[in-house]
């Protein structure tokens, strides 16, 4: 197995290697869950559990956190007028995503959205706003390199935000929310509760001096409104914690 590149900034996470492991762990997480209920048929309508935040591998790091660009929401939900407002919902969002990060990741110096954008501000020309970045294509499950130009605007930001640590990219490329299905109970056909959507929030971390997306998951979570549910999708990101 070949070495890391001389002066790598964290050799547990620049490793290819590394992020396999990373992903047959959460595999091996996920596969014990099944094991431990029984073996009994899956309720569709509750939230998966998603694959944790490699936090320990990038304890130490500065890593930025791009902005929310695509929110959708069910029209069967009826949130139309909670999220009618585009640019407030993006902002609650990233509020939402930045503070629970902050919060429950402490070992991680996460760069947050606000500070990308003063970074473009005072690099005209050879920043792109981070609002504008193309970042919804990563929401692709069989996506593992990062396209241009994608990939060289994510490396300029993060070295002008992120300074000589900036390399990797913590990503929200997409937030769905949807009605959840009717659960099947013992022949039984259980009604679902109005008002309740299921946030499936599509989130990927790039190493963008690689291109390469290196972890990925969908972080689900149950609300009767849109943050509420964002925020316990966001918290299984980040299991055994409150």
């Amino acid at each position: 197995m070949k070495k890391g590149a001389p002066g790598a900034i964290l050799r547990t996470v620049t490793n290819p290697l590394k992020f396999k492991y990373l992903k047959h762990a959460a595999w091996a997480v996920g596969v014990a869950v099944a094991l431990a209920c029984g073996h009994k048929p899956a309720d569709k309508s509750a939230p998966q559990p998603s694959a944790p935040l490699p936090t320990a591998a990038l304890a130490g790091q500065r890593v930025i956190v791009l902005p929310f660009t695509l929110v959708a929401a069910e029209d069967s939900l009826r949130w139309e007028t909670l999220l009618a407002d585009r640019r407030a919902t993006l902002a609650r969002a990233d509020s939402i995503l930045g503070a629970l990060l902050a919060a429950r990741a402490p070992e991680v110096s996460w760069v947050p959205p606000d500070d990308l954008r003063r970074a473009a501000r005072h690099a005209p020309g050879i920043a792109t706003d981070p609002d504008q970045l193309a970042t919804a294509i990563l929401r692709a499950k069989n996506l593992r390199i990062v396209p241009d130009p994608l990939r060289t605007q994510l490396r300029t930001i993060a070295a002008l935000a992120g300074g000589d640590n900036g390399r990797f990219a913590l990503v929200p490329a997409a937030l769905i929310y949807r009605r959840p299905a009717a659960r099947v109970e013992g022949g039984t056909v259980r009604p679902i509760t109005p008002g309740v959507g299921i946030a499936e929030l599509a989130i990927v971390l790039a190493d963008v001096r690689l291109g390469r997306v290196g972890w990925r998951t969908v972080a689900t979570g149950a609300g009767d409104d849109p943050w509420s549910a964002l925020t316990r999708a966001v918290k299984g990101l980040t299991p055994g914690l409150p």
